[in-house]
């Protein structure tokens, strides 16, 4: 297993003694471990486990049912793009494919100089401007292979904005 340094297991530590007594409290923590260090080591599960009462497996299996939560850290820029069905009508997987070939890199991988994380995304709430993106945490809609790689190619080699959270 991955150890954790001083300091994280001092975090990880922190967050589920602060939240531990709310009811239901894992998802919470997760959130909150992810945000302040930018994934869910492996690490942590441990502590989590202990401090919650639950098994490794079961604090592991949450960790990896939701997309949301990341085993490694994002790159400096989280591309979400919109999987869901509205978005899917007007041509998500296609957009999804031109910023896979793009980037080269699938769903849920980051870009070997660690520039851009793509990621799919359920919804975003902007089906009447499908198909739509969040990136960096800013919504953009009607996106067009052409739109979304411009986009895109203005990340690399542009400062990150701390993408723990998206």
């Amino acid at each position: 297993m991955e150890t954790l340094s001083p300091a994280d297991g001092s975090r990880v530590r922190r967050i589920a003694a602060e939240l531990k007594d709310q009811p239901g409290p894992l998802l919470n923590i997760l959130h909150q471990v992810q945000g302040e260090l930018g994934c869910i080591p492996a690490g942590a599960v441990a502590i989590l486990a202990e401090t919650l009462n639950l098994s490794r497996a079961e604090v592991h299996g949450v960790v990896t049912f939701y997309h949301h939560f990341r085993r490694k850290p994002a790159g400096r820029h989280v591309v979400s793009l919109c999987q869901a069905e509205a978005c899917q009508a007007v041509g998500a997987a296609a957009l999804t494919g031109h910023a896979q070939r793009d980037l080269g890199v699938a769903l849920h991988q980051t870009t070997a100089d660690g520039a851009v994380t793509l990621e799919p995304v359920y919804c975003l709430g902007n089906c009447a401007a499908a198909p739509s993106a969040m990136i960096d945490g800013r919504l953009h809609g009607r996106l067009t292979a052409q739109r979304l790689g411009e986009l895109v190619r203005g990340l690399r080699g542009a400062p990150g904005k701390g993408a723990s959270g998206s």
